[in-house]
Order: structure tokens, then C-alpha cells, then sequence
């Protein structure tokens, strides 16, 4: 069983950053993929960013060039830096582990989600 807590939400202006953080704990960390997806009011569940168990990333078309994903497999922690903010970016952010085999999820974990307000 792994848990993910997310922290690092909060509100910001528009055109500010801020740095999400998803601490994991109860697996092997290194061999997860990661990913922060996100979910508006009204909306379904999106995903922001992926990054691979090797390193390998990928970005929603919406956030390129704005969000870095990051992983430090030594402190089991994945990142999701983002700047230049907008109001649309406003959102629970989730974080996601999932272990895949020959590329089927064998099985996938969710964090309880952080506040992310964007003000105009």
C-alpha cells in the first residue's frame, strides 16, 4: 500500500509560481510513475504532468513551457513546479503513483489533493 500526501498548495496571484510536493511512503518509490493531474469545479480529472519511473516526462498541452515535473527518488518525493499562473490553472491537484507491467497499470494510488486558487 502506498500513500501520497501533497503539499504546497495555497493561493497566488495570476503570473505567480508555486511548488507542489507529493511524499510517498510504503512502496518502492523508484519503480512508480508518477503524475499530478487536476480537477475544476465542474470538470473531470485531468492530467497535468507524467513522469516515468526512468525519468521520461509529459505535459498537458495547457501547461508546456510553464510546469516542471521532478522526481527525487532518494527523498520518495515528486514535484510539480509551476509558474507563471493563471486563473484557469485554478484546481485540486492530485498526485498519482501507478506501477505498470509491459504498460498495463497493475495498480494505482491517489493523494488526497491540494488547493490550488489563481487570483486575477
Amino acid at each position: 500500500q502506498v500513500q501520497l500526501v501533497e503539499s504546497g498548495g495555497g493561493l497566488v496571484q495570476a503570473g505567480g509560481s508555486l511548488r507542489l510536493s507529493c511524499a510517498a511512503s510504503g512502496g518502492i518509490f523508484r519503480n512508480y510513475a508518477m503524475g499530478w493531474y487536476r480537477q475544476a469545479p465542474g470538470k473531470q480529472r485531468e492530467l497535468v504532468a507524467g513522469i516515468t519511473s526512468g525519468g521520461s516526462t509529459n505535459y498537458a498541452d495547457s501547461v508546456k513551457g510553464r510546469f516542471t515535473i521532478s522526481r527525487d527518488n532518494a527523498k520518495n518525493t515528486v514535484y510539480l513546479r509551476m509558474n507563471s499562473l493563471k486563473p484557469e490553472d485554478t484546481a485540486v491537484y492530485y498526485c498519482n503513483a501507478r506501477f505498470e507491467v509491459e504498460g498495463v497499470i497493475r495498480t494505482q494510488y491517489w493523494g488526497q489533493g491540494t488547493q490550488v486558487t489563481v487570483s486575477s
